[in-house]
């Protein structure tokens, strides 16, 4: 129970940190350009702690969902009145919300601080302003990405010897084939054991599994030394590889089949030894790849989010099962959390626990810089929409030789904003109830 603890407490610290990150890549370039920031707030709802230091209040809030900074004129003060204390008419319900928007956004600052807003930014810098926070999240993800590879390493299967066969069976053989009348597999004759770690076969030295199966391959049918370390010790034998069919692979390893699904084979030396799957350290090159992999499969997943939240739906309400590769809440992480820490599976140790912890982590931040960038307020994205129409509307006033016509007026779309905010509330609110009553786990306990 101790070790499930210390596993949410270790991804609710993953989190938080991600969060504040994420806030300060808005904090430090709104105030670089000279943008009041008025709050730094890590979480919603009451306020627990504060602290003020300068013009910025910064501080921590009772419900852990999320953050946010506030800079004075998000939106523009009302036309025809740069100190914005002018009413414009009011035409409707849609109108008079927007008005009200504006009008409590002229009672944060003094005309002496108009160009101190958010609003007055250049096109450029409020892009920079909105785009920081969830490049903090990607980069915050490339480096958890990074230290996974470099660090606790990527499955692979190493060179020490997890099993030898007792007889040569044919490739597409079942698992439970009899050795009856077969003949003996070369490794069994020449005495390999398991946990042997093979150092050489054949003079070529062994770091991969990868090496091993070149130099099985190459040798055919003749009789080679293979150079094993067991207990410490470096122990020379000869193995006579048997010439055989076996699996055509290709470069990551993985058995090559036909269009009807047949192993495809080859004749080549067979030695009959199995690797041991370990995590292996690989080199940083393959960060990126990971990177833009993880990047395609989380947009993959935001694109067809409402039929999956269907899913999640059906499955939380009805006798249906979660799909373990579906949308998944605070609540739910939080269990795999848990259960990666207390995990007792065999094969499954701290090292594996560290990686599979870092994996997490880096897929929520991938989350949260893909899932900030949807066109829509209130995500960064919104407002990252609306400086993208306002430099389209100026470029194209600029060419007409029509007169600049200002910042957009993203309080016109407070209806949409709200009706956006209620619909990710639901989605937090089924989420944590599927998380509950229909848990994803992690080994299906």
């Amino acid at each position: 129970m101790l070790a499930f603890v210390l596993g949410v407490l270790i991804l609710a610290l993953g989190l938080g940190i991600s969060i504040a990150l994420h806030e300060i890549g808005h904090l430090v370039p709104a105030k670089l350009f000279g943008v009041r920031v008025t709050q730094y707030m890590i979480g919603f709802g009451p306020t627990i702690l504060s602290r003020t230091r300068g013009e910025t209040e910064y501080g921590l809030k009772a419900i852990p969902l999320g953050g946010y900074i506030r800079m004075i004129g998000m939106f523009p003060p009302h036309k025809g009145d740069p100190e914005g204390t002018v009413r414009e008419d009011s035409t409707g319900f849609l109108q008079q919300m927007s008005n009200d928007a504006k009008e409590w956004e002229a009672t944060q600052y003094g005309p002496d601080e108009l160009h101190r807003t958010f609003s007055a930014l250049s096109v450029p810098k409020k892009l920079v302003v909105m785009l920081g926070g969830p490049t903090m999240n990607l980069l915050i993800s490339i480096v958890l990405m990074a230290i996974m590879v470099t660090g606790v390493g990527l499955p692979a299967v190493t060179p020490k010897v997890a099993s030898v066969s007792e007889c040569v069976v044919p490739a597409d053989a079942p698992p439970d084939t009899s050795c009856e009348g077969r003949p003996e597999a070369p490794a069994l004759a020449a005495g390999i054991r398991p946990d042997d770690l093979l150092v050489s076969i054949d003079g070529h030295d062994i770091r991969t599994w990868a090496d091993v199966t070149t130099a099985v391959r190459a040798a055919g049918d003749r009789e080679v030394p293979v150079v094993v370390e067991r207990d410490g010790k470096q122990i020379t034998l000869r193995a006579t590889p048997i010439v055989d069919a076996r699996p055509v692979l290709d470069d990551q390893g993985n058995v090559v089949r036909d269009a009807d699904g047949t192993i495809r084979t080859e004749q080549v030396g067979f030695l009959g030894v199995a690797g041991t799957p370990d995590l292996v350290p690989a080199s940083p090159a393959v960060v990126p790849q990971m990177a833009w992999d993880a990047f395609v499969g989380t947009a993959r997943i935001i694109v067809t989010l409402p039929m999956r939240l269907i899913d999640v739906a059906k499955a939380a309400f009805g006798p249906g099962e979660r799909d373990p590769n579906g949308p998944i809440g605070v609540v739910g992480v939080s269990r795999l959390a848990g259960e990666i820490a207390s995990a007792e599976e065999p094969g499954f140790e701290l090292k594996q626990k560290t990686g599979t912890m870092l994996s997490v982590l880096a897929s929520l931040n991938m989350a949260l810089f893909v899932f900030n960038l949807v066109p829509l307020m209130p995500l960064d994205g919104g407002h990252v929409a609306g400086a993208l129409v306002e430099g389209a509307r100026r470029f194209l006033a600029r060419l007409r030789g029509r007169p600049d016509p200002g910042p957009v007026d993203m309080s016109k779309l407070l209806p949409l904003t709200n009706a956006v905010a209620v619909l990710l509330l639901v989605m937090t609110v089924l989420l944590v109830y599927a998380d509950i009553v229909k848990p994803v786990t992690l080994f299906g306990g």
